[in-house]
């Protein structure tokens, strides 16, 4: 069965689900979103686990980063079935 990711919405075979805030501050029992394997990869490339927690733990925030708009907008041109590669990126690697 095909599901629809919650952040780009294209359709895809493989889902997987994001908690949104991550397990390791709590987020166990909390929110979780449907996320296709691209988005998923993406957006832990994009941001820590502190800044995930901190105050992108919803879709909305996810959607409105500047990072994750011109992703999205690149994404959801992309064939579902196609293997993305994700990189970390540059703000995050500098972060360290």
């Amino acid at each position: 069965m095909e599901e629809k990711c919650d952040l780009c919405h294209r359709k895809s075979g493989k889902t997987t689900v994001h908690h949104l805030i991550p397990r390791q501050y709590g987020g166990t029992e909390g929110p979780t979103a449907v996320l296709c394997s691209a988005c998923h990869r993406q957006v832990h490339a994009l941001f820590t686990n502190a800044e995930l927690a901190g105050f992108y733990h919803t879709l909305e925030r996810l959607a409105d980063h500047p990072s994750m708009i011109k992703y999205l907008k690149w994404i959801k041109k992309q064939d579902p079935a196609k293997k993305i590669t994700t990189r970390k990126s540059n703000r995050r690697k500098s972060s360290k």
